[in-house]
């Protein structure tokens, strides 16, 4: 991990951005942390770091009030990473299929979504190598947003994180919902109940399948970007429950 830049925002969190090989990310950490503060991995929509970042920077600072440390890293082909053809394709084929009024095919969902996991989970895994070796940052490791199947693999294969806060925002290939039922740390999913982007029933059926004990499903009416500020607060106290 390399750091390129830091400041301090007008609450004196300390942002860093970082490169880890290819990989852009940035850390947002505490302004007065006397111990290795607990990290959550905002996980971003697959619009590009800076498109994404006014609403990740406001996570962070909601989290830093928390005692929270927070990162995030660039999704395989967003940004000025290099483009995945075969996702670009599938992303208009999906396009195409909703525009005309048709059900977007399985094999469409499998093609835009299950590379793009392949490709971000070992990059996570490597970002959170690089990030537990810091001093300030320590554990129990919490996961949030981003693509919700990202979030499911990883609930699966990282035994460092301890719980998360998922959105119910994207298509869900079929195979994910075998590994939603390995999933077993406590899970909080925000579901948008008229997200135009989204098919609720797979939500529903996702969120059924999970294995986990504790698990909290939180609907509001409204859009993919209306998400209320009630909901961000519950999921906040969600992470403060299970990681401090």
């Amino acid at each position: 991990m390399h750091f390129t830049s830091e400041q301090r925002l007008d609450d004196g969190i300390l942002e860093r951005a970082f490169t880890l090989g290819e990989i852009p990310g940035i850390l947002w950490t505490p302004a007065f942390a006397s111990a290795p503060a607990p990290l959550i991995l905002l996980s971003p929509p697959p619009l590009g770091l800076r498109k994404a970042y006014p609403r990740l920077a406001a996570r962070a600072r909601h989290a830093a009030a928390d005692g929270f440390a927070t990162a995030t890293i660039e999704l395989p082909g967003s940004g000025d990473r290099p483009r995945l053809p075969a996702a670009e394709q599938a992303l208009a084929d999906m396009r195409r299929a909703l525009e005309a009024g048709e059900r977007v095919s399985d094999e469409i969902i499998d093609a835009l979504i299950l590379p793009l996991v392949d490709k971000s989970v070992p990059e996570w895994q490597a970002a959170l190598d690089a990030l537990l070796a810091l001093p300030e940052l320590g554990g129990p490791v919490g996961y949030s947003g981003g693509v919700i199947s990202i979030g499911v693999r990883l609930a699966v294969v990282e035994p460092r994180i301890s719980a998360a806060v998922l959105f119910a925002g994207s298509f869900v290939p079929r195979a994910m919902f075998e590994e939603a039922r390995q999933v077993t740390i406590p899970l909080h999913v925000l579901l948008q109940w008229d997200d135009e982007g989204n098919d609720r029933q797979a939500a529903l059926d996702l969120f059924d399948a999970f294995g986990s004990r504790e698990k909290t499903l939180h609907a509001n009416m409204g859009g993919h970007t209306g998400v209320p500020q009630h909901a961000g607060d519950t999921a906040a106290k969600f992470f403060t429950r299970h990681l401090k």
